[in-house]
């Protein structure tokens, strides 16, 4: 009855539902991804996604179903993609031209113009970062200026490691949709 009530929480936009069913069903669908995929940053990565995708498409869960198998349906379409992509990368033929032309590729370091350029990017990505909420600021500096995992994250703010990859998660995702909306 409790995961009934914080579903439709969730369908209302409370956060702490969201969290709540995270907690509750991180473990069985990281566990069922890690004995599909056999690699555990795979099935986070795919885990992450799952709960994105379904946090997201909330409104539409059809209550007629547990939430457990409908979050195992998306996982395993998540994965699906996941190898479609993977499959499509692997097949890029290499022509002895191309195998060539790698052996005379011009020196990559960059120029001060590279660089200035390079700068003002990070400057304007720290602007945007700016806009977003003070606890989706610091898991983004935390992850990528001070190159913390996610565990490290966790005990610096004290909160669980699924709570860190989904705000994570959510920081990115609201920071595409700012970065989108400022082009």
């Amino acid at each position: 009855m409790e995961i009934k009530k914080q579903i439709e929480k969730a369908k209302q936009g409370d956060q702490i539902a969201f969290t709540f069913l995270l907690n509750h069903y991180w473990n069985e669908v990281y566990g069922f991804m890690l004995k599909r995929t056999e690699n555990e940053t795979n099935a986070e990565d795919i885990t992450i996604e799952t709960f994105s995708k379904a946090f997201d498409k909330i409104a539409s869960y059809n209550s007629e179903f547990q939430f457990n198998t409908w979050l195992i349906a998306i996982a395993k379409n998540v994965h699906i993609d996941l190898l479609r992509k993977r499959k499509a990368s692997l097949f890029v033929e290499i022509t002895d031209e191309d195998d060539h032309q790698a052996y005379n590729i011009a020196d990559t370091t960059p120029s001060a113009e590279d660089m200035l350029i390079t700068e003002q990017n990070l400057s304007r990505l720290l602007q945007y970062i700016k806009e977003l909420k003070p606890h989706y600021q610091e898991v983004i500096q935390l992850r990528y200026f001070q190159e913390m995992s996610y565990q490290e994250i966790a005990s610096k703010i004290d909160e669980p490691l699924s709570n860190v990859k989904v705000k994570l998660l959510r920081a990115k995702k609201l920071l595409a949709e700012i970065i989108q909306k400022k082009k």
